[in-house]
């Protein structure tokens, strides 16, 4: 019997059967397995050597006898040349198991967790579970470059063109380590494009764009978080993720523990007068032991912020070149040595090793200079405080100039 679609409608299981398959007589291999209960399904049956395999092409409700003809000719002719089709769908079905949410909780856990210290492990894990969520039930041996491409085009346009670049960072390392678990053959991430170019930056902002960027912050977190980056002189996530514990309101001190230096060292930064008044200025949030932020970690949507600021600073009528947030804390490091800080002052409060701790000189210099970086921030903010109150500021010098 040929099995068409007329003919098939009519088998029936034989007496005494619980499972039976007809074969059809003009594809020699190809069948119909009907069960008990009423479950049909087309099969495709062949010889590997002297050991004989089936494979089931899908059910007769979902599978037209044309379709599953078709279906079972490229099956059988792969066997005649030599491969074994049930093998290759037993292989796709534990590669289709392999996601690359699947993997990331293995390389996060296996290769991240114990060889990056917190704040970079933090960072890499951020982008991999958040900004490729999108891909994460996709196999990771189907993930193209076109796809990976057009996800980050996605990521420039909602998180930032740099967030882009360092997402696009982390997935190309993860492949790495996944084609050397054997995982998966090539890296996706080779070829796209980077969202921009990166080079290093030597931006200051002039007194003016100080100006402006202060006056345009308003009284929310984000303006909160700025206007402490002038302040303070410190990094993004270091104030962006601030813990209540972390302030000390009796020897106002602001203590980062070494899980969130960049350099894994602790570092403290003493409050000038204007700092306090902005972190106590901070809501509290019950049950919340993070300063900013409402969701889980600390501030989140820097892009959208940073937006938002640069429009009501262009709606003020000022003018400020193209600037990020760490231009800030250049911007404060250069100022401060413009007013006499001194080199190794200005390193301790920035939490650097280079230059003067560099080296066999940081074995042995373990100064603080606790006194020394309190008196170049409060200093720092009056400067920056007669500067927004538009009185000449004291000490007054040209950007670039040094004393």
């Amino acid at each position: 019997m040929k099995l068409i679609r007329q003919n098939v409608a009519r088998l029936t299981l034989p007496a005494g059967k619980s499972d039976y398959i007809v074969f059809d007589d003009a594809l020699p291999g190809f069948g119909l397995r009907l069960r008990a209960g009423g479950k049909r399904a087309w099969v495709v049956q062949y010889r590997v050597g002297s050991k004989q395999r089936r494979v089931t092409l899908g059910n007769l409700e979902a599978l037209d006898a044309d379709v599953a003809r078709k279906a079972a000719k490229e099956i059988l002719a792969k066997a005649q040349l030599g491969s074994d089709p049930q093998t290759e769908k037993a292989e796709y079905r534990a590669g289709a198991a392999v996601t690359l949410g699947a993997v990331t909780r293995q390389y996060l856990e296996l290769r991240a967790k114990p060889n990056l210290k917190a704040r970079s492990y933090e960072e890499v894990s951020r982008h991999l579970t958040r900004h490729w969520a999108p891909l994460k039930e996709l196999p990771i041996k189907r993930v193209q470059r076109a796809t990976v491409a057009a996800r980050l085009g996605e990521i420039a346009k909602e998180n930032g063109r740099f967030a882009a670049n360092r997402a696009r960072a982390s997935l190309s390392t993860l492949f790495t380590w996944a084609m050397g678990e054997g995982l998966v053959d090539t890296n996706p991430v080779i070829g796209t494009n980077r969202a921009t170019n990166e080079i290093k930056r030597d931006r200051v902002l002039t007194d003016a764009e100080l100006r402006a960027v202060w006056q345009a912050c308003r009284d929310d977190d984000h303006g909160r978080i700025v206007r402490l980056l002038i302040l303070t002189a410190q990094r993004r996530e270091e104030v962006g993720g601030m813990a209540w514990t972390e302030f000390n309101a009796e020897t106002e001190l602001w203590s980062i523990p070494r899980e969130r230096t960049k350099n894994g060292r602790p570092h403290d930064v003493p409050l000038s007068a204007e700092a306090l008044a902005l972190f106590r200025a901070a809501p509290a949030r019950d049950g919340r032991p993070l300063v900013f932020g409402d969701g889980e970690g600390g501030f989140q949507g820097w892009s959208n912020a940073k937006a938002a600021l640069d429009r009501r600073i262009a709606e003020s009528g000022a003018t400020v070149r193209p600037w990020r947030l760490h231009d800030l804390r250049r911007t404060a490091a250069t100022r401060m040595g413009d007013l006499g800080v001194l080199p190794h002052v200005i390193e301790a409060l920035l939490n650097h090793i280079s230059g003067h701790k560099a080296g066999v000189a940081g074995i042995y210099n373990r100064a603080t200079y606790a006194r020394e970086k309190r008196e170049a921030l409060d200093s720092w903010a009056s400067y920056v405080s007669a500067l927004m109150s538009s009185v000449a500021p004291p000490n007054a010098i040209a950007p670039g100039a040094h004393r």
